[in-house]
């Protein structure tokens, strides 16, 4: 099974940048899917990123130009970039794994996907302030 670790969060002023990591170990099917999903105080988890094993990256309208996922690099690490944080930005971020590649294509912006990955870290807390 896979084990995944966030780190990267921090407390940032809005406008302020920050890059999210996920290191993955243990077994990583070659068909999947990898997501950040967010979840803010007193709201629920939502998706805002995903990229599959072919590549295909969507993201959730509210982030949309401004987060960047990237592919697992060499050492097993997936990353989101997140440029002009907002307000709204604030919440605990996980990262987490999908063992079927294209379901989040089509479900992320309609939430359908949130109830989906197989396996979750344990999250990184990003504060965003005016």
């Amino acid at each position: 099974q896979v084990h995944l670790v966030e780190s990267g969060g921090g407390s940032v002023q809005s406008g302020g940048t920050l890059r999210l990591s996920c290191a993955a170990s243990g077994y990583i099917y070659s068909n999947y899917c990898m997501g950040w999903f967010r979840q803010a105080p007193g709201k629920e988890r939502e998706a805002v990123a995903a990229i599959n094993s072919d590549s295909k990256i969507v993201y959730a309208d509210p982030v949309k130009g401004r987060f960047t996922i990237s592919q697992f690099d060499a050492k097993n690490t997936l990353y989101l970039q997140m440029n002009n944080l907002q307000n709204e930005d604030t919440g605990m971020y996980y990262c987490a794994a999908d063992w079927e590649r294209d379901y989040c294509l089509d479900h992320l912006r309609d939430g359908l996907w949130v109830g989906r990955p197989d396996a979750w870290g344990q999250g990184t807390l990003v504060t965003v302030s005016s």
